[in-house]
């Protein structure tokens, strides 16, 4: 046994942690692996859907299609600002991997979303829940995010689909921390009201907590699709597509043009996912507006009703002149009354 330096105790002494870690790590690929290649199926099914829907469809028609939600959502500026800065992305000849990291970051985001909002309420239901779920998220938001990959190449492999996977694991925290922080800040006169009613929790969930929460929610949201975002190039290591790939094969190959063209394309879409998302938490905008009487859906209802109107007069007007002759063949004419 080596002799304890009390000056330098360390260089003797040591825990065992990254051995432990390593063998723990093997006995869970050894037994498990099975299991969660299993778990790959339905994150694979979402991105898929994702994946065909934004490289099957033409890039004219989807650049209309997001200008006019964006339009619904906000306004015809925001929805000018999104056709321009797309058609910039096609100009610089980044539409594909831009689309490919969409569909990641949006398979990502609906995951996040699923999981995330559901635990947020029951952290907000539950004190001891939360004091449990609280330093795990500490520890998602705090280690550094290349320390997923080895796990997750391990025992999920590598390709798009553990990409979603590190994704989740990284971006989910914020939901969770949001959706908790916006029920527990809803009203208590407001809670007590409802359940003075007579309303159950799932009313009191549905009706009051999410909607006045809302807000807070779509804020945890937004933080959650920025953090997928900013794993896009940390996940291009393990062979996710899109424009981190773009980004590691010009800083592979000092190739500043191709790496400032991926740049630019998560960039722009950081910037324009950001607005939406913003646009859609905060209606300040459209405040007492509905959502059908803004936007093109308002413009293409307001059109259905004047064409609805012109036909009305053009019916009343058809039909006034056949009412004259019958009301003047009635009357007498002068003629006749003289005689």
């Amino acid at each position: 046994m080596n002799e304890i330096d009390p000056l330098d105790p360390f260089s003797s002494i040591h825990l065992p942690v990254a051995e432990s870690i390593e063998h723990a790590l093997r006995w869970v690929v050894d037994q498990y692996r099975p299991f969660f290649q299993t778990i790959k199926w339905p994150i694979d099914q979402v991105l898929g859907g994702f994946a065909w829907l934004f490289n099957a469809v033409p890039p004219t028609p989807m650049i209309l299609l997001l200008g006019l939600i964006a339009w619904q959502i906000a306004s015809w500026r925001l929805a000018l600002g999104v056709v321009c800065s797309l058609v910039f992305i096609g100009l610089i000849g980044a539409w594909p991997d831009a689309m490919t990291t969409l569909s990641i970051v949006f398979a990502a985001l609906i995951l996040c979303i699923a999981a995330g909002v559901p635990f947020g309420i029951l952290a907000a239901r539950s004190n001891s829940f939360f004091a449990v779920l609280r330093p795990i998220l500490d520890t998602m938001q705090t280690i550094p995010s290349f320390v997923y990959l080895v796990p997750v190449v391990m025992l999920f492999g590598i390709g798009n689909v553990p990409g979603v996977i590190v994704t989740i694991i990284f971006a989910i925290p914020p939901v969770i921390r949001l959706t908790n922080l916006g029920i527990r800040q809803v009203s208590t006169e407001v809670v007590e009201a409802l359940l003075s009613f007579g309303a159950t929790r799932w009313q009191l969930l549905y009706k009051a907590e999410i909607p006045l929460a809302l807000p807070t929610i779509m804020a945890g949201i937004n933080q959650t699709l920025m953090m997928s975002l900013s794993m896009v190039v940390v996940a291009s290591m393990i062979a996710v597509g899109g424009l981190g790939q773009v980004v590691l094969r010009g800083m592979g190959r000092l190739d500043m043009g191709t790496a400032t063209v991926g740049g630019l394309g998560i960039v722009i879409l950081a910037v324009v996912l950001d607005r939406l998302t913003q646009a859609f938490g905060g209606d300040s905008l459209h405040a007492g507006i509905p959502w059908n009487r803004r936007g093109p859906i308002g413009l293409a209802r307001r059109v259905l009703e004047s064409l609805g109107k012109v036909q009305r007069r053009a019916d009343m007007t058809m039909e006034a002149p056949q009412a004259v002759p019958s009301s003047a063949a009635r009357s007498p004419t002068p003629t006749q009354s003289s005689n």
